[in-house]
């Protein structure tokens, strides 16, 4: 393969290089064979990558509007508390079990964190966080969606080489047959 400067994108996916001359990229030290079987290997990386990433944005997309829910929450706590008027709420014991619940109003919050861990904060605190939180996970859905995007110009430009790169060969074999049936004949 010839010598190239492969950029990447902002979160340093690799680009693929365009075979715009295939001679550069095939040579008796680098087979047909060898190119085809390394821009397969390239497309199956992408691929591999592109289903991480469909995976991370099929996560972030449920975490988003429940952050959002959260928030809500918060917000409707908050001005409660500062009515003085108690909420009024079924609390879920078990999956198919609630209860009617009152809370009163309280400058506390408590938020689950992950791994069992959950932690108490005012009011202030829990919407700081979870509005940071929020925007964290609207900024990393972005980049998703742009490496997404990224992934499969890549993928298709891959895809684009390996068809050049097998066509030409194709086209070489050929050539090579009818000189050989040529030189038969004369």
């Amino acid at each position: 393969m010839s010598e190239q400067k492969l950029t990447s994108n902002p979160r340093g996916i690799p680009s693929s290089p365009f075979v715009e001359r295939v001679e550069d990229y095939v040579s008796p030290e680098e087979p047909v064979e060898i190119v085809l079987k390394k821009f397969q290997e390239a497309i199956s990386k992408y691929k591999f990558m592109e289903i991480n990433l469909l995976q991370r944005r099929k996560v972030l997309e449920e975490k988003i509007p429940e952050i959002e829910k959260t928030i809500a929450v918060v917000d409707l706590l908050t001005e409660k508390k500062e009515t003085q008027e108690p909420l009024y709420t079924d609390f879920e014991l078990n999956d198919t079990l609630y209860a009617k619940a009152k809370i009163e109003a309280s400058d506390s919050v408590y938020l689950w964190l992950g791994a069992n861990v959950m932690l108490e904060y005012t009011c202030e605190e829990a919407k700081e966080l979870l509005t940071s939180k929020l925007e964290t996970a609207k900024t990393s859905r972005k980049n998703t969606l742009e490496d997404l995007e990224f992934l499969r110009s890549q993928i298709t430009t891959m895809e684009v080489n390996t068809a050049r790169v097998y066509n030409w060969d194709v086209k070489q074999r050929r050539i090579l047959r009818e000189q050989q049936a040529s030189g038969v004949k004369a």
